[in-house]
């Protein structure tokens, strides 16, 4: 269906988010932006006050890399229950069993001190980006099964109300250690300490509220099958499905154009609190602009980038949120020139949110409509993966590149805005190739009534 198909109209749009799976799908986004803060924002400017050189921050930033790789135990989660929370279900079961663990590592972060043990924190950092890893092949699979494919305009809202969630999660939940730390006795281990009892909040979510989903008829183990039958149902089928469906030629440019899009903003999230640091803002503005601020333009702007997204088509989505992230990265580039001024940083915020929201929101829909079904686990696991690749290798090495320029800000981030091209120009060559592929996909369709 072209994109000149019958479009939906406001009405019909307000109506689907009465939804409450809605409201289910941006708590689960809640928990999986949060680890974020453990491994990232919270940690970079603890270890920046300790001083901790740059480089060194970036690279402990690395074990991010579990996020890029989890697609190689994905499989696992689409065949095999967790371990003592089965009867929660398949998708459920992994979400509680991996909120758990991260409420002890969490606590066990608050036990060492960074700058003197920075082995041992590395080590539990990545267990933390382990767990959590593994946390988002479950609440990704979750929130695929949960919306029918056909329902394509709630797709959308689903991928917003992810997005505010993850924002929610990083952004709101991330401003408490910056406003706080400061008037605590303990510092950054009492606020480490603080942070493990929030994930108790979201265990209390899984096994009260959170729906079963509809969309999988839950399997046994099938542990009587030979080994080597279960490993080809867990990892050969899966990858076999995706490039059959799509052919050779355009299943491998789909994996580069998820590796290549968020490349830039990856290289400025991983520097940002060490960036702010430097230019001379306090925690407390840290915690005011780049988190709160952040928080609800992101919220507000990833629901009206999902209306855009429902109205206009997917790729056109992702055209509008790829240029707009490039040319927020300029945006830093103008404050590193300024210096610490509260007003361009509140700007520079604004700007960064409404991009990233309509980016994110449309690369998740993009990502979950080639999706199957029947190994979404496996399937949108290494999707994002591919994706989160570039954000974390890559950007692993933003503080060396930092260094490298001798501290040159300015010119850093205009580097990271030239790196989203490459992946705008395979977008314009893949997108009448989708179009033909997959017509009703990458169309637009009328949403469904919502469900009683």
């Amino acid at each position: 269906m072209p994109d000149s198909a019958a479009r939906p109209g406001l009405r019909d749009m307000l109506l689907a988010w009465k939804d409450r799976r809605l409201g289910t799908i941006f708590v689960l986004g809640m928990a999986s932006g949060f680890p974020w803060v453990l491994i990232g924002s919270a940690m970079s400017a603890w270890l920046q006050e300790l001083g901790v050189s740059r480089t060194a921050i970036g690279f402990i930033g690395g074990v991010a890399v579990a996020y890029a790789l989890n697609f190689l135990w994905a499989p696992l989660l689409d065949r095999f229950r967790p371990w003592l929370f089965g009867r929660l279900g398949l998708r459920r079961g992994w979400i509680l069993l991996t909120q758990c663990l991260l409420a002890l590592l969490t606590f066990s972060v608050s036990l060492i001190h960074p700058a003197e043990q920075l082995q041992l924190i590395g080590a539990v950092l990545l267990g933390i980006a382990i767990a959590s890893a593994t946390q988002d092949i479950a609440i990704d699979a979750y929130r695929v099964e949960l919306i029918p494919r056909e329902d394509q305009a709630r797709i959308s809202y689903g991928a917003a109300m992810a997005t505010s969630g993850w924002w929610t999660g990083y952004g709101l939940l991330g401003a408490l250690p910056f406003w706080l730390v400061d008037d605590l006795d303990g510092g950054w281990t009492t606020v480490y300490q603080g942070l493990s009892l929030v994930w108790l909040g979201f265990i209390a979510f899984i096994l009260l509220l959170a729906p079963m989903p509809q969309a999988r008829i839950e399997r046994a183990d099938d542990a009587g099958e030979p080994l080597v039958q279960r490993l080809f149902h867990v990892v050969v089928l899966p990858l076999k499905d995706f490039f059959v469906r799509n052919g050779l030629a355009l299943a491998l440019s789909l994996l580069a154009f998820v590796l290549l899009f968020k490349v830039g903003e990856a290289f400025l999230g991983r520097m940002s609190i060490v960036f702010y640091r430097e230019v001379g803002f306090t925690n407390e503005e840290i915690g005011t602009y780049s988190k709160l601020l952040n928080w609800w333009v992101t919220v507000v702007f990833a629901i009206l980038g999902s209306l855009v997204n429902a109205r206009f088509g997917i790729l056109r989505g992702l055209v509008v949120g790829g240029i707009a992230m490039a040319s927020t990265n300029l945006m830093f580039a103008w404050m590193a020139a300024v210096g610490p001024e509260t007003w361009l940083f509140a700007l520079t915020v604004i700007v960064d949110g409404f991009t990233a929201a309509l980016g994110t929101v449309a690369f998740m829909a993009f990502i979950t409509l080639l999706t199957s079904h029947s190994f979404s686990a496996t399937q949108y696991a290494l999707l994002a993966s591919i994706g989160n690749l570039g954000r974390t290798t890559l950007s692993s090495s933003s503080g060396w590149v930092v260094d490298k320029l001798g501290g040159n800000w300015e010119l850093f981030f205009v580097l990271t805005a030239m790196a989203v091209l490459p992946s705008l120009l395979l977008l314009v060559w893949l997108a009448p190739r989708l179009r033909a592929r997959y017509p009703d996909a990458f169309g637009i369709r009328r949403p469904q009534s919502p469900p009683s």
